[in-house]
Order: structure tokens, then C-alpha cells, then sequence
């Protein structure tokens, strides 16, 4: 009987454990399939790693690993993929915002063999504030034009995988992870399934609009050099702009003289192609700060403890 490992990061929600656990068992139970769950705590510092221990210890089915400190989503994604020993692996939020009910025929689909991969993607985003559905939409429609990588509207961290695509994406294990440009970028014929909004059972985001930007920026550095070719042109376009001035001034002062006006105007001038040349130097700096923490291979994640190690 095949064996479907589910993956479920933490960080602070100890009230959602034990709710999601509850509608987990009769959903393994209704699949055709061996199953187990791997949580992975993400330094949490609330009762997460005390209720993972509970589970372990009442379900056999239940494992659980523990950070040494907060990772990121994407470490804990990395760990459980690591761990995971499924002939299927699957990724899903502990807040149930990725219905546990849509597995058994994601399980099916991916079964047939017609695809490698089955993934979820909300069809709305009722529930969530104005001003962040408009960020995220218009994130995925840069993203999309800038990078080869496509980021589907919408697309969850959700989806369950063959074993193939799994070692695939285990084996780029760059330290600056996007997890969604990864399983795009492996390839792998994939079949996505929608599904409405979902609030999150308890608790409350752990996502603000500062992280999300962060973690946009991840994505578009990670899978696109167009900022340094924006950065690059903006440059060459400069330099022939300032040689055409410098030109105009001088036929100007053989031909007028040299009358000292238009200085407020020199000086705008001035400051917006030094905040131009401050623009290109952050977004070449952004690449180069990507670069050194990869050069420095630091594990992605440490782990305190684990139910592994009574195995």
C-alpha cells in the first residue's frame, strides 16, 4: 500500500493543532493509503512543540521536528521534505485554509498517473483585505512577465507530489528558498484544483504586509535578473541623457555665455539621478547579499529535537 507523508508547518498555533488533528484522522482514514503526519515547529514560543509531543505519543501516525529557532515557512517546508518517506508527499497549512476534505481526490488524480503533481489555488479571496488581494494580484502579474517561471493567481503552498518531483526540488537546496517558483521551476506535469477562500480555524496570520513584501522579494530575486537589466538600461540611459546635457551646456555658455541660472533646477536634477544611482545600487546589492549567504552553506534549518530520535 502506498504511503502518503503530509507535511504541516508551525509557528505559534497551539490552538490549531489539536483542531486540525481532529479533522485529519477521518480523512486519512477514508484514503486508500498508509499515512503520516510530519509537523514541523518553527521555534515556536507558545504550547506547538508541547501539543506535537501529544500527538506523537497518542498516534503513531504523527511525527513532529523542532526547530533550534524560527526558520521561515520555507525551512520547515525544506525539513519536512527531508523527513518525508512517502511514495506521495503533500504540503498543507495546520490553520485547515487548505481543506483537508480536497485530499482523497487530489490522492486520486495524482494516483492515475495522468499528472505528477495535483495543487490548489483559491478562486477568491473573500475575507482578506482590499489592499493586500490588490498587492497579491499584481505581485503574480509582475512576477509572471519579468521571470520564465510562471507563479499561477492564486496558487497554495498545497499540493501533494509523486516521489520523483519531491527528490527533484530536494536537490536544489539553495538557502534562499520560494517554494512556489520551486515546484514551478522543477517542472513535473502538474493539475490545479480550486477551491473558495477559507478563514483560518484559530488563531490569527502570522503574515503582515512587511513580511509578505519580504517574501516577494525572495521570489523575484530568486527567479528573475530583470531588476539588474532595469538596473543596467537605466544606466546606459543615464549616461547618454547627462552627455547630451553636458553637450547642450557647453554650446550654450560658447554661444550666451555662462549667465549663473537655472541652479534649483541643476539641483533636482542632482538628487533624482543619485536616488536613480541609489536604486540600482540596492537592487545589484539585493543579488549580492543572496550570493554571500549561499557562499557561506549555513543549514537551512537546525533541529532541537524531534520524535526521530527515538527511533
Amino acid at each position: 500500500m502506498n504511503l502518503i507523508s503530509v507535511i504541516v508547518p508551525c509557528w505559534n498555533e497551539e490552538e490549531t493543532i489539536p483542531i486540525y488533528y481532529e479533522h485529519m484522522c477521518p480523512v486519512m482514514d477514508a484514503i486508500d493509503a498508509d499515512c503520516e503526519l510530519i509537523f514541523v515547529d518553527d521555534g515556536s514560543q507558545d504550547a506547538t512543540l508541547l501539543e506535537m509531543k501529544k500527538l506523537s505519543e497518542k498516534d503513531a501516525r504523527c511525527q513532529y521536528l523542532s526547530f533550534s529557532r524560527n526558520f521561515g515557512k520555507e525551512a520547515a517546508i525544506y525539513a519536512g521534505l527531508c523527513k518525508a518517506k512517502g511514495d506521495y508527499v503533500v504540503v498543507m497549512d495546520v490553520d485547515l485554509q487548505d481543506p483537508p476534505e480536497l485530499l482523497p481526490k487530489m490522492y486520486e488524480m495524482v494516483k492515475s498517473g495522468t499528472c505528477d503533481s495535483v495543487a490548489t489555488r483559491r478562486s477568491d479571496r473573500t475575507g482578506e483585505p482590499v489592499i493586500r488581494s490588490f498587492l497579491s494580484e499584481n505581485f503574480y502579474k509582475f512576477i509572471n512577465k519579468i521571470s520564465k517561471t510562471e507563479l499561477v493567481y492564486g496558487a497554495r503552498d498545497y499540493r501533494i507530489m509523486c516521489r520523483k518531483m519531491v527528490d527533484a526540488v530536494l536537490q536544489m537546496s539553495e538557502y534562499n528558498r520560494f517554494s512556489k517558483g520551486i515546484f514551478s521551476w522543477v517542472g513535473f506535469r502538474t493539475e490545479w484544483l480550486e477551491y473558495e477562500n477559507v478563514e483560518r480555524s484559530a488563531g490569527e496570520t502570522k503574515w503582515s504586509l512587511r513580511q509578505l513584501f519580504k517574501y516577494s522579494l525572495e521570489g523575484i530575486t530568486g527567479f528573475s535578473v530583470a531588476p539588474l537589466s532595469v538596473a543596467a538600461v537605466l544606466g546606459v540611459v543615464f549616461c547618454g541623457v547627462s552627455f547630451f546635457m553636458i553637450l547642450f551646456l557647453v554650446i550654450r555658455t560658447l554661444i550666451w555665455g555662462d549667465p549663473v541660472a537655472g541652479w534649483p533646477s541643476m539641483v533636482c536634477v542632482i538628487l533624482f539621478m543619485g536616488g536613480i544611482q541609489l536604486l540600482c545600487m540596492g537592487i545589484m546589492g539585493e543579488y549580492l547579499s543572496k550570493t554571500y549567504l549561499e557562499s557561506k552553506h549555513r543549514p537551512i534549518y537546525i533541529v532541537r529535537s524531534s520524535s526521530y530520535e527515538k527511533e
